[in-house]
């Protein structure tokens, strides 16, 4: 960089003026920062409105009570008449039920318990079971690795978080006919599942490791019987429940069992003997169609779908305020926060006025809405909206907007909520005979996939995306006109120290001559 002289010999102020100077030559590089400002905003909003189309994609299939899945128009109100004995909960009923439980038995878990002194001496080993669960007819393996350091209670809580199935504690408990009372420590396995035909047994695929793992349950106290004297002995068995469905016997590994849908849950006995005399107080389960559930997640789709459409129109219809552009670093110094805060507001404001790609992406979306279904297939009771109790707002200011008559709607749920699935979800090859939900979705898919040509989305590069393009071309603009400026600042400077080195050299010769006259 040259030499630059500031005004020494003129008395001017060079730094100032060069200054002023080049605020006016700044002036197409201020347009250019404003311009890449306006972009980065306009790309921002057109990634607003996709997050709103994406949250209305999210309502139709993605979140759960979706009007897109059909489990949404399965759900039943299921009543229990004695719920101290059974309850029950639909799980994916397809038709409404009615039963009667006798429970005459509930299913129980095994138990094994330690007998003796526990004589529990650490060291590192890895115990090998082979364990049949109930109602299982193949063993499955697992292992319990136990370390030097281990207590015994840290031997406890590792069989707990191991897969052995059980659920391991040590108690005190009083030794039988002691007078008086003897209490040893003793551990418990209770067994994670309820049902017959447990067995806990040494994995013998390697005999060293079984006698081992044999040995260390030994000196805990746990007995080994079976056919081949490798099972855990249990202290007591467990049992299967023994439950009547509408007459029907049945046995059950779990308390918890499902049929036809229903998931029932026996918490005790129906039937009772006493002195002879058996008396029997059945249960009886029924079903009906959750119409408030149903309802209520039509409801919730209807209230996104006009959220997202009222966003959207807002935003297409913002006024645009051309006499507010981005601030620059210096002009945002003179102001304060409030007032930066409302000059942006304005700024920022019908930035997506006029766009092409929303609008048509909204005009689709309501003609999916009109147009019946008319899928003979699977549409076998409504084919419009308006048949259900949904229709479009007449106001012609809410831009298409749907109205419930909740009244109409819960009485066509009541009816047929099979066929309000299909009016959302029938499959077709037309868009005529394609469900209104699937229709919205290749909207919403297709408004989403052309705003992200435009405005990219968080995962694309800039020159993925055409605001994106348009940006890299206006950086390199600016890029090229900040070294532009740089000459002419120094032109400027060259310019100014070249006056003062003349001005300064006239002062030196009529100093010269002044002196020579003075003599």
């Amino acid at each position: 960089m040259a030499i630059r002289i500031g005004g020494l010999a003129s008395g001017m102020d060079i730094d100032t003026i060069v200054s002023d100077l080049m605020k006016a030559e700044r002036m197409p590089l201020d347009k250019l920062t404003q311009r890449k400002q306006i972009l980065e905003w306009q790309r921002d909003d057109y990634r607003d409105m996709n997050k709103l189309l994406k949250e209305l994609d999210d309502m139709l299939f993605i979140n759960q009570n979706s009007v897109g899945r059909e489990a949404t128009f399965l759900k039943k109100t299921v009543t229990s008449s004695d719920e101290s004995k059974v309850t029950a909960k639909a799980i994916n009923a397809q038709t409404n039920v009615s039963s009667t439980i006798d429970v005459l038995s509930l299913a129980s878990s095994s138990t094994w318990k330690t007998s003796g002194d526990i004589n529990y001496t650490a060291q590192d080993i890895e115990l090998k079971f082979k364990v049949k669960d109930p109602g299982a007819n193949e063993y499955r393996y697992t292992s319990v690795k136990l370390s030097a350091t281990d207590t015994l209670d840290n031997v406890i809580n590792k069989i707990n978080a191991s897969g052995l199935g059980v659920t391991a504690m040590k108690e005190n408990i009083k030794v039988p006919n002691t007078d008086p009372a003897i209490y040893q420590d003793t551990i418990v396995f209770t067994n994670n599942k309820a049902g017959a035909g447990v067995e806990i047994a040494v994995d013998e695929r390697d005999a060293a490791s079984a006698t081992a793992t044999k040995d260390f349950m030994s000196s805990l106290g746990f007995s080994w019987g079976g056919t081949s004297g490798n099972s855990l002995v249990a202290d007591q068995n467990g049992q299967d429940a023994t439950i009547k469905v509408n007459g029907y016997e049945m046995q059950k590994s779990s308390n918890t069992f499902t049929i036809n849908g229903i998931e029932y849950t026996a918490k005790g006995v129906t039937t009772q003997t006493v002195d002879g005399v058996t008396t029997s107080n059945s249960v009886s389960v029924s079903s009906s169609i959750d119409v408030d559930s149903i309802l209520d997640s039509i409801v919730q789709f209807v209230n996104k779908y006009n959220e997202v459409i009222d966003k959207i129109n807002d935003k297409v219809s913002e006024e645009r305020y051309r006499d507010y552009q981005p601030l620059s670093d210096e002009q945002k110094k003179e102001m304060d926060e409030k007032t930066i805060e409302l000059w942006e507001e304005k700024a920022k404001s019908g930035l997506l006025k006029n766009d092409s790609i929303l609008p048509s992406g909204l005009n689709q979306m309501r003609m999916d809405f009109y147009k019946p279904v008319t899928n003979s297939t699977n549409i076998k009771g409504f084919t419009q909206l308006a048949e259900i109790g949904i229709s479009t707002s007449s106001n012609y200011l809410e831009k298409g907007k749907l109205i419930i008559d909740e009244s109409k709607l819960r009485e066509k749920i009541q009816e047929n909520p099979s066929a309000i699935y299909q009016l959302f979800n029938a499959d077709g090859g037309t868009e005529e005979t394609t469900g209104i939900a699937k229709r919205l979705r290749e909207t919403i898919d297709e408004t989403i996939k052309n705003i992200e040509e435009k405005a990219g989305n968080s995962l694309k590069v800039n020159n993925q995306f055409t605001i994106g393009r348009t940006l890299n071309s206006i950086e390199d603009q600016i890029d090229h006109f900040e070294d532009r400026l740089i000459q002419i600042e120094d032109r400027y400077w060259r310019q100014f120290t070249a006056m003062e080195k003349a001005i300064q050299q006239s002062n030196s010769q009529m100093s010269y001559l002044m002196q020579q006259f003075s003599m």
